[in-house]
């Protein structure tokens, strides 16, 4: 049998304007870069797996980030002290988007812009309603039913609340559900809660199950249930807006990052001087 061989990659013209100045490596990807998809929810619809941050960062420019955790271990060894960051961050754009990631490694910066890509590409579609019975708003504010999540010793339970009660949670699930552009809530939990990243994943699976649950027809008249955001955002047709969109928020990220890491570093130094202090 003949082994064919496999067909060249296609490469970018010289004269071809790329407008963030990607070449996409997945099938999702190449779609995305011609145009034919155009919004994030027929991203994630499509049977393409995301793996991609970039597709997000075209699709959804307007994408906050931010870090719940960060976990600093120091390890004696024969050749001196070692330390390792373990990174949590969570992403949203406010309207129907978010996603988180963990990353581990052994510098700052560079684990935290990991710890953002990993969270774009494990982004959701959730559902917002208004499925409180004390509230005929009709309005998207909070969520469509009860859901509950769980990881590790850590339950979370969320309920959807009338409009003007705000998000009464604690303050790791309130991050990630105004990223998730949910306004208004109910929240209860059970079990060791002050590990942020047992908490933030059983909040995370908590919105999952809104996308699970069926809704017939019926339901999401009633309780006006809606997937992803309130208006589509479809992709800018002008390349120099796109370019100049994500280069402003590179330019958040990188210093977001870097003042980040600066603080990092400083409690870091403070903690190697107790333990000299303390061996002397």
């Amino acid at each position: 049998m003949a082994f064919q061989k496999r067909p060249p990659r296609r490469e970018r013209k010289k004269d071809e304007f790329s407008p963030v100045d990607w070449i996409p490596r997945t099938k999702l990807g190449r779609l995305v870069y011609e145009g034919t998809i155009t919004t994030l929810s027929e991203a994630l619809k499509s049977n393409y797996v995301l793996k991609e941050p970039e597709i997000v960062d075209i699709l959804l420019p307007e994408m906050e980030d931010e870090v719940l955790d960060v976990n600093m271990v120091q390890r004696m060894t024969d050749s001196g002290r070692r330390v390792r960051f373990a990174i949590t961050a969570v992403v949203g754009n406010g309207d129907g988007f978010v996603g988180m990631g963990r990353i581990k490694g052994k510098e700052v910066g560079p684990s935290i812009r990991k710890a953002i890509d990993v969270a774009k590409t494990n982004i959701i579609e959730i559902k917002r309603g208004c499925g409180s019975w004390e509230c005929g708003c009709m309005n998207p504010h909070t969520l469509p039913f009860k859901v509950t999540g769980k990881s590790g010793s850590v339950k979370a339970t969320f309920s959807p609340s009338p409009q003007g009660v705000g998000l009464a949670v604690a303050d790791i699930p309130k991050k990630i559900l105004k990223l998730a552009g949910i306004s208004d809530a109910w929240g209860t939990s059970k079990g060791h809660t002050k590990t942020t990243v047992n908490y933030s994943f059983a909040t995370i699976n908590a919105l999952r199950q809104t996308t699970l649950v069926k809704v017939t027809d019926e339901q999401a008249k009633r309780l006006n249930i809606i997937s992803g955001p309130v208006e589509a955002v479809f992709l800018e047709t002008s390349p120099q807006d796109i370019k100049r969109n994500l280069e402003e928020k590179k330019a958040k990220e990188e210093e977001s990052i870097k003042q980040k890491e600066t603080e990092l570093q400083e409690q870091a130094k403070a903690g190697s001087d107790k333990v000299k202090e303390g061996a002397k």
